[in-house]
C-alpha cells in the first residue's frame, strides 16, 4: 500500500475517485433516467389516455339513456320535442366514440369493448328505437306492446351491461396505471436518494484523501521549513505523502542543502567585501586628497605658467619700445609674433583651468529658473549683440531645473556667443532659443517622458558640416583659422561638460541646411540627475 500511495500523486488519488464516482453516477443516471421516462410514460398514459377516455364514457353512456328517454317518451305522447333528447343523444354519442377510440387506440381490449357497446346500440335502434319511432309517427302516440316493450328492454339492458364492463375495465386500467407510477416514483425516489448519499461519501473520501494524502504531508514540511527559516539549518526537510508531495519535499531538501552550502560561500564573500570595502574607502580617501593636491596644483600651475608668459610679453613690448628706431619692418613683426603667442597661451591655460573646475571647484545644485542664466549671459554679450546688430529670440518663460547658476550662465554665454561669431557676412544674426519635445513643440516646463527638458539654439550662421558634427565638441578643436575667426576651440567643449556634468546631452543638428542648430537637454527640477563621480575626479 506504501509504495501504491508513492506511486500515486495527490492529483492521481482523486482522479481515481472521481473515476470510480463517475462510474456509479454514470450507472445510477442511466437507472434514473430509465425510470423518468417510465414515470413519464405512465403518467401520459393516465392522464392523456385513460382519464379522458373515463370522461368519454361517461359521456357515450349519458347519451345512450338520452336516446332511451327520448323514444320512450315519444312513443308515450307522440310529441316531436320528445324526440329531440334522442337525436342529439346520436349525435352526443357519435362524438364521443369518435374521441374514445383515439384515446384506446394501442389497447386492443378497451377497443373491444368500445366496438362491442357500439354494435349493441346499433342493434337496440335496429331492433326496437327505430321502429317505434316510425309507428309513432304513423299511427301516434301511444303505449307499445309488451313484445316490442321487452324486446327494447332486452336489447337495451344488453347495452347497459356492455357500459358497465366498459367502465369497469377503465377503471381497472387507472388502477394499474396508479400502481405503476408509484412503483416507478419509488424507485425513482430510491435511485436519487442513492445518488445523494454517493455525492456525501464521495465528498467525506476526498476530505479524509485530502487530510491524509496532502494536509498532514503539508503540515510537516511546513513546520520543517519554519524551523529552517528559524535558523535550524540542519534539520532536515521530510519526504512523505504521494509522488508530487514526497517530490516536493525532496526539492526542498536539496534547496536546504544548497543554502547551506552557499550560505557557508556567501559568510565568506561577506567577509571578503568587507574587507574590500574598507579598502574601497582607504581609496576614496586617497582619491579625495589627490582632488584636493590635483586643485591646488592646477592653481599653482596656472600662475607659475603664466609669470613666464607675461614676462616674455612685458620684456618684448619693452624691448619694441627702447629699439623701435633699431628694428627694422620685420624685427618688429618678430616682437609682435612674441607677444601674440605669449597672450593666446595665456588665453589657452585660463581657458583650460575653467574646463578643468567644471564639477569641481563650485559644486551647487540648487533649483535655478534657466531666465536668470540666459539673461546674465545675453548681459555678458551685450556688446558683441549690439556691434553685430543680432536679434535674439527667446520663450517668453523658461523652466527651472537644479544645477549650478554659473555654469549654466557659461552654457547660454558660449552657445549664444558662438552663433553671434559665427554669422554670415551678407546678413545680421538671428539666434532663436527655444523649448522642444523628442521632436515635436511641448509646453513649456513640460518634461518628456524621460524626465527630460528639450532644447536647440539656433542661427542663420555660417553653418557646421555634418561630418564635424562630433569633432566640434573637441577641446581646442577648430574648423576655421584664427584670422578668420578668434578663440581657442573651447566652447563647446566647455558646453559639452556642463550639459553632462547636469545629467544632460548635447549635439549638432545636420539636418539643418542654412545656419546652425545645437540641441541639448537637462533633466526637469524634479528629476536632476546626481554628477557623475568620475567629474569629480
Amino acid at each position: 500500500m506504501t509504495a501504491a500511495r508513492a506511486r500515486l500523486t495527490v492529483q492521481g488519488w482523486i482522479a481515481l475517485v472521481l473515476a470510480a464516482l463517475g462510474v456509479f453516477m454514470t450507472v445510477a443516471a442511466g437507472v434514473g433516467f430509465t425510470q423518468l421516462r417510465r414515470t413519464a410514460e405512465v403518467s401520459d398514459h393516465l392522464i392523456a389516455r385513460i382519464s379522458p377516455a373515463r370522461v368519454e364514457a361517461y359521456r357515450l353512456q349519458t347519451a345512450l339513456v338520452d336516446q332511451e328517454t327520448g323514444v320512450r317518451g315519444y312513443a308515450i305522447t307522440g310529441d316531436p320535442d320528445f324526440l329531440e333528447p334522442y337525436t342529439r343523444g346520436r349525435a352526443v354519442e357519435e362524438d364521443a366514440a369518435r374521441r374514445m377510440r383515439g384515446l384506446v387506440d394501442g389497447l386492443p381490449e378497451l377497443v373491444r369493448d368500445l366496438e362491442a357497446l357500439r354494435q349493441a346500440a346499433a342493434d337496440w335502434r335496429r331492433r326496437y328505437a327505430q321502429q317505434v319511432v316510425d309507428r309513432t309517427r304513423a299511427l301516434g302516440g301511444g303505449t307499445p306492446d309488451a313484445a316490442t316493450t321487452r324486446r327494447g328492454k332486452e336489447a337495451f339492458d344488453r347495452v347497459r351491461a356492455l357500459s358497465a364492463a366498459q367502465a369497469r375495465r377503465l377503471d381497472a386500467e387507472r388502477v394499474a396505471g396508479t400502481r405503476q407510477l408509484a412503483d416507478a416514483r419509488t424507485l425513482r425516489d430510491r435511485v436519487f436518494g442513492l445518488m445523494v448519499v454517493a455525492f456525501f461519501l464521495t465528498a467525506v473520501a476526498l476530505a479524509v484523501l485530502v487530510r491524509v494524502m496532502v494536509v498532514r504531508p503539508l503540515n510537516r514540511l511546513r513546520e520543517a521549513v519554519q524551523d529552517v527559516s528559524g535558523g535550524e539549518y540542519e534539520r532536515r526537510i521530510p519526504s512523505h505523502g504521494p509522488a508530487d508531495l514526497h517530490a516536493v519535499g525532496a526539492a526542498v531538501e536539496g534547496m536546504r542543502r544548497r543554502i547551506v552550502t552557499e550560505l557557508g560561500e556567501s559568510r565568506r564573500k561577506e567577509e571578503q567585501l568587507r574587507h574590500e570595502g574598507e579598502l574601497r574607502e582607504a581609496q576614496a580617501e586617497e582619491l579625495r586628497r589627490s582632488n584636493a593636491e590635483l586643485e591646488q596644483f592646477a592653481y599653482v600651475a596656472s600662475h607659475d605658467l603664466q609669470e613666464p608668459l607675461r614676462k616674455v610679453a612685458s620684456f618684448c613690448q619693452l624691448l619694441e619700445k627702447r629699439y623701435a628706431e633699431s628694428l627694422d619692418e620685420r624685427g618688429t613683426q618678430y616682437i609682435a609674433f612674441a607677444v601674440d603667442g605669449a597672450k593666446r597661451m595665456q588665453v589657452l591655460i585660463n581657458d583650460l583651468l575653467t574646463f578643468s573646475r567644471v564639477g569641481r571647484l563650485n559644486d551647487a545644485s540648487v533649483p535655478v529658473a534657466l531666465d536668470e542664466p540666459l539673461d546674465r549671459a545675453l548681459g555678458n554679450l551685450s556688446v558683441a549683440i549690439e556691434e553685430s546688430g543680432a536679434v535674439i529670440e527667446r520663450p517668453p518663460a523658461l523652466p527651472g531645473v537644479v544645477g549650478d547658476p554659473t555654469l549654466l550662465a557659461m552654457l547660454w554665454q558660449n552657445l549664444v556667443g558662438n552663433a553671434v561669431k559665427f554669422r554670415a557676412e551678407h546678413r545680421p544674426p538671428r539666434v532663436t532659443i527655444t523649448l522642444d519635445g523628442p521632436g515635436a513643440p511641448q509646453d513649456p516646463g513640460r518634461p518628456d517622458g524621460d524626465g527630460m527638458l528639450h532644447f536647440s539654439v539656433t542661427d542663420n550662421g555660417i553653418g557646421v558640416p555634418a561630418e564635424f558634427a562630433d569633432k566640434i565638441f573637441v577641446i581646442f578643436q577648430r574648423l576655421h583659422s584664427r584670422d578668420s575667426y578668434g578663440g581657442t576651440g573651447i566652447g563647446l567643449a566647455l558646453c559639452k561638460k556642463i550639459v553632462e556634468y547636469h545629467g544632460g546631452r548635447i549635439r549638432l543638428d545636420p539636418g539643418r541646411s542654412q545656419g546652425t542648430r545645437i540641441r541639448f537637454t537637462l533633466p526637469a527640477a524634479a528629476e536632476r540627475a546626481p554628477a557623475p563621480e568620475e567629474e569629480s575626479a
